[in-house]
């Protein structure tokens, strides 16, 4: 079965231009990475936890934004579907609109043998930022597999976008 994650897309209006916030990956593998790099706030099920309906899903991806944002989405959700990553993970999405200042924004923190073989272990944001983009640059930035998600949006909110 493939693992499964859920996750949420903030976008605002603004000036007539559709923007999308998205989170940057922390950890010293992605320090240096910008294009290609980026995702929208998501994360698996706990162990355990359901995720057999779109509603659980919604829940997980709730829960996720949160954690990787300190945000807590409100508003109606468009669905966005489903994608699947290149490791062949499933990650199923949802819109919101909302609007926020990205200095504002705070993660969770995970911890990790680093460097690698060395015994220590460090603690790093799981997002170490967020920053809202227009689409075109949304399209650069975002990991290839989730520009699906751009469109998605984009074909609900502005067809001329």
């Amino acid at each position: 079965m493939p693992r499964i994650a859920a996750g949420l897309l903030m976008y605002r209006l603004r000036e007539g231009t559709l923007e999308v916030l998205l989170a940057h990956p922390g950890g010293p593998y992605f320090a240096n990475k910008d294009a290609g790099a980026w995702t929208l706030p998501k994360g698996e099920p706990d162990p355990g936890e359901q995720h057999d309906s779109d509603d659980h899903l919604l829940a997980v991806a709730e829960r996720e934004f949160h954690e990787e944002t300190g945000l807590t989405p409100t508003g109606e959700y468009l669905p966005l579907g489903s994608i699947k990553q290149k490791g062949g993970k499933v990650v199923h999405a949802w819109a919101f609109a909302g609007d926020c200042d990205p200095s504002d924004c705070h993660s969770n923190l995970f911890t990790m043998e680093w460097p690698p073989k060395s015994g220590r272990v460090a603690e790093f944001p799981e997002m170490d930022r967020a920053e809202w983009f227009d689409l075109a640059t949304a399209r650069v930035k975002l990991k290839d597999a989730q520009v699906p998600f751009l469109e998605r949006l984009a074909e609900q909110i502005n067809p001329q976008c």
